[in-house]
């Protein structure tokens, strides 16, 4: 606030003595006044927002079998690649064996079939056997090597079944809910995953902003990329009223208007350290607009009637009402006036609830600034 504090002397007519007598002195009383001035503002606008984490994967089986190990708990955080929950193991340790098995008998079906091709080859050659002999040779050769294919796809299958037993974390996260125990028999197809694990070393969080709003921000940074890259840093209000610690960056801004809402989604990243942010929370985003050149008045020179907001200037030796439009600064301290003044007029600044519009006044300024 730059506003210049001066003392008025309010000059007021108090009726004396008995009865009948007509006798009036006149009682000074003293409120302090400020000059209305231009200044700079910076202006604190809210958004309501939803919080998540950067990523939350659901954790379902590939595999069908009994949980035999449970290695998490809820809330742990996990590193990626760590085992979280292992499935019965014995039957498709078995069925790999068996696949091995299989590759190892289909590579001596191709051995044998090569063999015999090499030996029909050299018959042939000597005009013992015809043609027709050879060919069957090499269409036995083609066949054993197709089943040996087979037999090695059928290994590479098991292989990754066995793998898909000790289902492990794609990310860095933390446990969710753990509604499957040791012993529960689970599948591809569960109604509910085994666990999620959130990603929430750093958080989004997502608010809307009309489109007015958004080209505002353009006209005073010059473009939505320049917004991104230059716009300060961003507070977060948890949902208790308590001002989140740390410091956010807005990151993307949807370009594209949702016509229903006549909005777009803006998402911004704040770290999360101490994991004091969930995912699933909800806050408000402080966004810190600076307008230059402004009127700005303290709320306590205003007063309300019927949700319209009135000041008392001086105006030619008289208390005058006069309504203005305002907008808040979220600092419950000030308003910045939008009309009904001009710079350079003179208003009461404390006590306006004592006053009534048209009470004379003396203005008598001191050296007080």
């Amino acid at each position: 606030m730059r506003l210049k504090t001066f003392i008025l002397s309010v000059s007021t007519a108090t009726i004396i003595g008995g009865c009948g007598s007509g006798q009036t002195s006149q009682e000074t009383v003293t409120y302090p006044v400020i000059k209305v001035e231009k200044s700079d503002a910076v202006i604190a606008e809210r958004y309501s927002s939803t919080i998540e984490g950067r990523q939350s994967v659901e954790i379902y089986p590939q595999v069908s079998g009994t949980i035999s190990r449970l290695c998490v708990k809820e809330g742990q955080n996990v590193r990626k690649g760590q085992t979280m929950f292992v499935i019965d193991q014995v039957p498709y340790q078995a069925a790999l064996r068996t696949a091995v098995a299989n590759v190892q008998a289909a590579k001596a079906q191709v051995e044998t079939a090569r063999l015999e091709n090499e030996s029909k080859q050299a018959l042939f050659e000597e005009n013992v056997i015809s043609e027709y002999d050879l060919s069957q040779s090499r269409n036995a050769l083609a066949i054993a090597e197709a089943g040996l294919e087979q037999a090695k796809a059928q290994e590479i299958n098991a292989r990754n079944d066995l793998s898909y037993t000790e289902l492990k974390s794609p990310v860095d996260g933390v446990v969710g809910t753990l509604p499957y125990r040791a012993g529960a028999l689970v599948g591809p197809s569960i109604p509910q995953p085994l666990t999620t694990v959130a990603d929430i070393g750093q958080m989004y969080v997502y608010f809307s902003m009309t489109e007015n709003q958004i080209r505002g921000l353009i006209r005073q940074y010059g473009s939505p990329d320049e917004v991104i890259e230059r716009m300060p840093e961003i507070e977060l209000t948890l949902n208790d009223g308590s001002v989140y610690e740390e410091k956010g960056r807005i990151e993307t801004i949807s370009g594209i208007i949702n016509p229903q809402t006549g909005t777009a989604s803006v998402r911004c990243v704040f770290p999360n350290p101490k994991r004091i942010l969930f995912s699933g929370g909800v806050g408000n985003v402080v966004l810190n607009r600076q307008e230059k050149e402004v009127i700005v008045i303290p709320q306590s020179v205003t007063y309300e009637i019927q949700d319209k907001i009135f000041v008392y200037k001086v105006v030619d030796g008289v208390v005058v009402a006069s309504e203005i439009k305002v907008e808040n600064l979220n600092d419950g301290k000030e308003y910045i006036v939008r009309d009904g003044l001009s710079v350079g007029e003179t208003l009461i600044s404390e006590g306006v609830a004592l006053l009534k519009d048209g009470t004379p006044v003396k203005v008598e300024y001191s050296n007080k600034q």
